[in-house]
């Protein structure tokens, strides 16, 4: 397919997994590809999480893949793709689920992206729907599944780190940030944040312990919860140890990190962990946020780089709380920390510099 100079693409995004309001397919992807003038039919689960389409763009809803329950969803997905993949330029795919929607449909439909930014095979020992006699077998079949994905459809990488994976080389489009050209005002001495999804894999237990343990600061933690831990965070919230707010979109949770003493994101050491740069680390030192971090290798190699926090061991509620006492004691290292972490993710994990490459990975596809 050549085509026209300057005429905009049609580019269908779809997904079954990932919340509408999801930060890189939402608030960075889609509005790169609306300033470059391209067209937006966005399918995503819109009514089982609660969402609208953002502005500018043609809203689908589609079923919601989660657990065990996701074969409705790719089938779906399926005939969504059948019927307006044809008219589409580009299809943008955001779940390894959906490579069996396209599986077999070819020429047929416009030439498809799958925009890889997970280790699925890694992930699957959070996953508690499957069962543990199984794991080793499914997490064969993904791998096999990304090597046929590999021979039939064009991949964009978010992280370097999983180009192991693959035979040959695709476009790595890092999940960076939208870091403020000006530097954040000075953190403050008495706020711990978290913002995304919290999980026992991302140490929602932890926080809960920690912010009881450091009682003189204030600790809000931004996101939804997994369903099992709604009333433990209801609780602490209840008492005073911590606020929680529930799902607040990007947008606005980002604008809830500026000032604070700390950022937390202690991950468990988990092999989906190990590579995968957690976002809420750069979101924080974009921001103006010391951070506090435990030792996955790539959240470890950001924070070493940057001079941007602390690296504590996994599970150690007292490292952590000696690591937040000394940001809120410390002015001149909470500042240093903070300017150093910013500067450090404006030259290297900027949205505003990698946008261009993902635009043209796309564009690049239809050729």
């Amino acid at each position: 397919m050549t085509l026209a100079p300057g005429r905009p693409l049609r580019i269908l995004v779809v997904t079954i997994v990932h919340d509408p309001e999801d930060a890189r397919i939402r608030h960075r992807q889609i509005p790169a590809l609306l300033d470059a003038g391209h067209q937006v039919v966005y399918a995503a689960p819109f009514e089982a999480f609660g969402r609208t389409p953002p502005d500018g763009v043609h809203g689908l809803s589609l079923p919601r893949a989660a657990g065990r329950r996701r074969l409705t969803a790719v089938r779906m997905a399926r005939g969504l793709v059948r019927r307006i993949g044809p008219h589409a330029d580009v299809i943008l795919l955001h779940d390894p689920d959906l490579l069996l929607a396209v599986a077999g449909l070819g020429a047929r439909v416009a030439p498809v992206v799958w925009d890889v930014h997970e280790d699925t095979a890694a992930a699957l020992s959070m996953r508690s729907w499957v069962p543990r006699a199984l794991r080793p077998v499914l997490a064969w079949a993904v791998r096999l599944a990304e090597r046929l994905a590999e021979n039939r459809y064009h991949l964009l990488l978010a992280e370097h780190s999983y180009a192991a994976r693959f035979r040959r080389e695709h476009p790595v489009v890092p999940n960076s940030v939208l870091v403020p050209g000006r530097r954040p005002r000075p953190p403050g001495q008495d706020r711990v944040v978290y913002l995304g999804k919290i999980s026992r894999a991302r140490g929602a237990e932890e926080m809960i312990a920690l912010a009881q343990a450091v009682p003189e600061l204030t600790f809000q933690l931004i996101g939804p919860a997994e369903a099992s831990l709604e009333p433990l965070l209801r609780a602490a919230h209840d008492a005073g140890h911590l606020t929680w707010t529930g799902f607040v979109p990007n947008d606005q949770a980002i604008t809830m990190l500026s000032g604070a003493c700390a950022g937390l994101a202690l991950l468990h050491d988990e092999p989906n962990y190990t590579r995968s740069l957690p976002t809420k680390l750069v979101e924080y030192l974009a921001h103006g946020v010391p951070v506090v971090s435990t030792p996955n290798e790539a959240a470890a190699d950001l924070v070493t780089s940057s001079g941007g926090g602390a690296i504590v061991p996994f599970g150690d509620i007292d490292a952590a709380a000696r690591a937040l006492r000394k940001l809120a004691a410390d002015d001149s290292y909470r500042t240093t920390c903070a300017t150093s972490g910013y500067d450090y993710v404006a030259a290297n994990m900027n949205w505003y510099q990698d946008a261009g490459a993902f635009v043209r990975a796309l564009e690049h596809a239809t050729g």
